[in-house]
């Protein structure tokens, strides 16, 4: 057992650096639950246009956390060897690749929109209007890209923060964002006291407030507090790369904007598949996933977790105590995925009743709660594998593992399922959560295999 129980100081050591990213993670969603109940209680149509272009911008969120993850793993490891320096022209590569990638996304927004979101709309449910959705899908995106520039600068920032072990300021300025957010949303959703009733163009001017804020924090503070942060030193002075670094962590970042780019279009594709049973389906996924991300808020942490401890044990040639440590995690994530899954069949009677919404959508929504908690733990040992792989730089196991599979095996299940059967949502959606137990074999062959565990600075 002492291959996966942990003793006290150990279990202190990651909840220091966990707890601070769950309490940010935490207050993030439950606004965002509160931001989804006010478009929800405005109409369906509006939460369903909402829905769908939060959809289309995970996308690029996901596109970025990948040019910062994969760079991050060379960062994690230059500061375990206390090389500043070196996480410095890393910090300057995230910066370079995230913006190049932000670019690129605001233009296939802009020339793209109207298509992306109508993939989303088919009939099939005595709920919504397409049309209406479509408008205010279209005018919720116009507004929204314009606060993508502050994301991509806080999400580099934050991600060489914590690769240090400082998880305490993103989570402040985190927490400082959100409640901007959710004032800004009530007054300019509403119209109250005084301000216009904006409806969810007013929800998007608020998410780019606080994110402006959010950003404006953590980049101020860590410029400021260089003996804190001391690879903040002359970070703009001379800007440039050295060839190598840059080399470096383009080969680790490409395989990691490519996953996480096709990863998050996966889904997103297989919520269109979804969406194949109506409006109805992505009213009822809106409501499910909104309190699924509350009840994960613990086990993504262990990632992240696992990114840090494990990618700066690799850094100082610790392999086998990485290895160790990565078991002890893993386990950790799974006893949070139990907890979070009991939290969500306990609530799935009465969450969906907040809404303002149809009978029918309440009903979906309910079943598809009860199904995702059930199988949380399929997805925290997944997210837990997919870290320790990657802590290591064996991104293009983790492209294979990841995305290839996501692409090769349950979009097309998901594809011929939603297409060429009947099958309600509720079975069809339990069919592909399942789907993944092969997704877990897959990964739990390269964990044990140990291939993952390295040094990569020495390459």
């Amino acid at each position: 057992m002492s291959k996966y129980i942990a003793d006290k100081k150990f279990y202190n050591n990651v909840l220091k650096i966990s707890v601070p990213i769950m309490v940010q993670n935490g207050i993030s969603n439950f606004v965002s639950l509160l931001d989804n109940i006010m478009i929800g209680r405005v109409g369906t149509e509006q939460m369903s246009g909402v829905s769908i272009v939060n959809q289309l911008i995970f996308v690029f969120y996901l596109c970025i956390f990948g040019a910062v993850s994969g760079a991050g793993i060379l960062g994690a490891q230059y500061y375990g060897q206390k090389n500043y320096d070196g996480v410095k022209k890393v910090l300057r590569s995230k910066l370079i690749i995230s913006f190049t990638a932000m670019i690129i996304a605001i233009l296939i927004f802009i020339n793209l929109g109207s298509f992306l979101i109508s993939l989303y709309l088919h009939d099939g449910s005595a709920t919504g209007n397409l049309e209406a959705t479509l408008s205010y899908g279209l005018e919720y995106l116009g507004v929204i890209l314009i606060g993508l520039p502050f994301s991509t600068i806080e999400f580099s920032y934050s991600s060489t923060l914590r690769e240090s072990g400082e998880t305490s300021l993103p989570m402040k300025a985190s927490i400082a964002a959100v409640f901007i957010n959710l004032v800004l949303n009530y007054l300019l959703i509403y119209g109250k006291f005084g301000f216009p009733a904006m409806g969810v163009v007013g929800a998007a001017i608020a998410t780019n407030i606080a994110r402006f804020i959010q950003a404006t924090i953590i980049v101020i503070y860590s410029h400021t507090h260089t003996g804190k942060y001391p690879f903040m030193k002359g970070m703009f002075r001379n800007f440039r790369i050295e060839r190598s670094i840059l080399g470096k962590t383009l080969g680790l970042s490409m395989p990691l904007i490519f996953n996480e780019t096709l990863w998050a279009a996966g889904m997103a594709a297989l919520t269109s598949c979804y969406s194949t049973r109506g409006l109805s389906v992505i009213a009822a996924l809106n409501i499910q996933s909104v309190i699924y991300n509350i009840a994960n808020i613990m086990f993504i942490a262990m990632g992240d977790a696992i990114a840090i401890i494990v990618g700066q044990m690799l850094g100082k040639n610790e392999i086998e105590e990485g290895k160790d440590a990565a078991n002890k995690i893993i386990v950790m994530s799974i006893f949070f995925a139990v907890i979070g899954g009991i939290f969500m069949f306990l609530i799935s009677d009465i969450f969906p009743g907040i809404y303002k919404t149809s009978d029918e959508v309440k009903s979906i929504a309910r079943t598809l709660i009860i199904i995702s908690g059930c199988t949380m733990p399929i997805g925290a040992l997944l997210h837990s594998l997919y870290f320790a792989i990657r802590s290591g730089g064996k991104t293009l196991i983790t492209v294979l593992f990841d995305s290839v599979y996501l692409w090769v095996i349950a979009f097309p299940t998901a594809y011929i399922l939603s297409r060429y059967t009947d099958m309600p949502i509720a079975p069809l959606y339990l069919t592909l959560q399942l789907v993944d137990l092969i997704k877990v074999v897959i990964g739990l062959i390269i964990y044990r295999s140990g291939i993952w565990a390295r040094n990569i600075t020495q390459y």
